[in-house]
């Protein structure tokens, strides 16, 4: 169990380099936008996330490490999760209330599940990886 916790959050860690170098590394962003393959990152990402959250819950890690590494895990499909719900409800009280809704509250957007999904979830996700990765290296140099 424990090897497949570490795999699936190494995996989980490449991915996401991959997914930033996709927005920020113009040979890599040219490649993929405006195709439907650049969708697919982002449902590894949240597969990921999840498969790594279920492990870890069924794991009998304790401590901090398992702290970190639900923190990642959450984090990486809640992002997900939150811009799901972002556009879900956007779209939603467009339906419902008219083209308008947005500029006669005052918002322009739906801003609850955006913060989440792009602020909030990420800083949790690599607060939550950094922190796994700096436990798992320090119990590797104590074996």
């Amino acid at each position: 169990m424990y090897k497949s916790i570490i795999t699936a959050f190494f995996a989980l860690i490449a991915n996401f380099i991959f997914i930033f170098c996709l927005f920020f590394v113009p040979v890599i962003n040219q490649f993929f936008m405006g195709s439907k393959v650049f969708l697919i990152p982002f449902a590894v990402f949240f597969l990921l996330g999840l498969v790594l959250t279920i492990l870890v819950f069924k794991s009998k890690i304790k401590g901090k490490l398992k702290k970190f590494l639900l923190l990642t895990g959450i984090s990486a499909f809640g992002m997900f999760a939150a811009i799901l719900l972002h556009n879900l409800i956007y779209g939603t009280f467009i339906y419902i209330f008219g083209d308008n809704i947005w500029d006669r509250i005052g918002t322009g957007d739906e801003p609850i599940f955006f913060f989440i999904g792009i602020i909030i979830c990420p800083l949790g996700f690599l607060i939550g990886a950094i922190g796994s990765a700096a436990i798992l290296i320090k119990d590797k140099n104590k074996k």
